[in-house]
């Protein structure tokens, strides 16, 4: 992969035969991944280090891109994790006084391969019908028949069956300390973490000891945790079975746990759950969810495929007790929150510690609090009598 000619031709490739036309933007060469669309309009240096988006091709659905350039302050993580990046216009200079260069000169720093002067509307438009699947960008000496272009895409491995939270994750234990005083001992699972989210916690006195994706319930207890985070990440949540054992054992011993995204399905897969593949899935910054604890309709920042397979109505019985649905997204009804009435332990489907909102979701970090502070409390006054 190298920098470009702002001239050099660029195709993007889908699965099932259709090709979309541009120039290169970013890195020239080759990129695979599974083609999903974005909707957020700002926030793109967060979506694109967001590990999440892992091994898929980005799709922004706004017109212009690239307005604030790029900054150090905002990555979620040390990298771009997208395969690649599609957008129709991107700003030919950038305009922000926190810029430290442009988008452009980012990818192509990194290596990531985008496509620019696409229709992004008919695109999206063709992913919503079809669903997102396997693609390519091709630019430069990449760039030969399609008829051989379509044949690579198509043996590219699909996102269904993947197992790709540990490829992500960091792969030693970092602790993120309080900001003040020290009111709790936060173990999270990183699954694929942004960086905002145990800064989130420490604002609330939470001292976070990051853990890899692959630890044990035996490494989760030795930094004698309150509570328990189960963090965002990429790929299917049926493939993950070592956080699904871990969180199998939180639950029996009664320790306050909390999931956001991939962890809500980690989470209901060990509570019984199936989870399924999402046509299209839920990525950008203005998904309306309802709280059905409060009535309160919520502006939440998505970004997962997949979802949990829990029923809606009523309350379902599980191996750990009584478990209702909380939160559903008003577009479509996915199950979108999970609260167990019988231990300690809830979950959203959305990314609290964003920007969506504002603040909509910034309540869940409370709620995580408060959940560690009356489980001490009642462990107190037990040891009392």
């Amino acid at each position: 992969m190298t920098g470009r000619d702002t001239t050099d031709a660029a195709v993007l490739v889908l699965e099932d035969g259709r090709s979309f036309r541009g120039r290169a933007y970013g890195a020239v060469g080759e990129t695979f991944g599974e083609a999903v669309f974005s909707t957020g309009m700002t926030g793109y240096q967060e979506t694109l280090t967001d590990p999440s988006y892992d091994r898929q091709i980005v799709v922004a659905t706004a017109p212009q891109i690239g307005n604030t350039g790029w900054n150090d302050e905002d990555d979620e993580s040390s990298r771009i994790w997208a395969a690649g990046y599609v957008v129709r216009d991107p700003a030919r200079v950038p305009s922000n006084w926190r810029a430290r260069r442009s988008l452009d000169e980012e990818l192509v720093g990194q290596g990531v391969v985008g496509i620019r002067d696409v229709d992004t509307r008919a695109l999206t438009r063709h992913l919503r019908e079809r669903g997102a699947m396997r693609a390519g960008v091709f630019s430069g000496t990449a760039l030969v028949p399609e008829a051989r272009l379509l044949a690579r895409v198509r043996e590219q491995p699909h996102m269904k069956g993947a197992n790709l939270c540990a490829e992500v994750a960091t792969k030693e234990t970092y602790v993120v300390p309080a900001i003040g005083a020290k009111r709790f001992t936060v173990a999270a699972v990183d699954l694929g973490i942004k960086g905002m989210t145990p800064r989130r916690m420490a604002e609330r006195g939470i001292e976070v000891h990051v853990l890899p994706a692959t630890a044990t319930a035996e490494d989760v207890y030795a930094v004698r945790p309150d509570g328990v985070f189960l963090s965002n990440g990429p790929g299917d949540p049926a493939a993950a079975d070592g956080p699904v054992a871990v969180t199998r054992a939180v639950l029996e011993r009664g320790t306050p746990l909390f999931g956001i995204c991939f962890g809500q399905q980690i989470l209901g897969r060990a509570l019984g759950f199936g989870t399924y593949k999402l046509k299209y899935g839920h990525r950008g910054i203005n998904q309306p969810v309802q709280d059905r604890t409060t009535g309160k309709v919520e502006v939440t920042a998505h970004n997962h495929g997949f979802a949990v397979d829990a029923p809606l109505d009523g309350i379902a019985r599980t191996p750990f007790g009584r478990v209702e649905v909380t939160h559903v997204c008003l577009n479509d009804g996915v199950v979108e929150g999970l609260r167990l009435l019988d231990r300690p332990a809830f979950s959203v489907q959305y990314h609290p510690e964003a920007a969506a909102g504002p603040h909509d979701a910034a309540y869940l970090f409370d709620r995580f609090t408060s959940l560690m502070d009356t489980v001490l409390m009642e462990g107190r006054r037990a040891q009392a009598h």
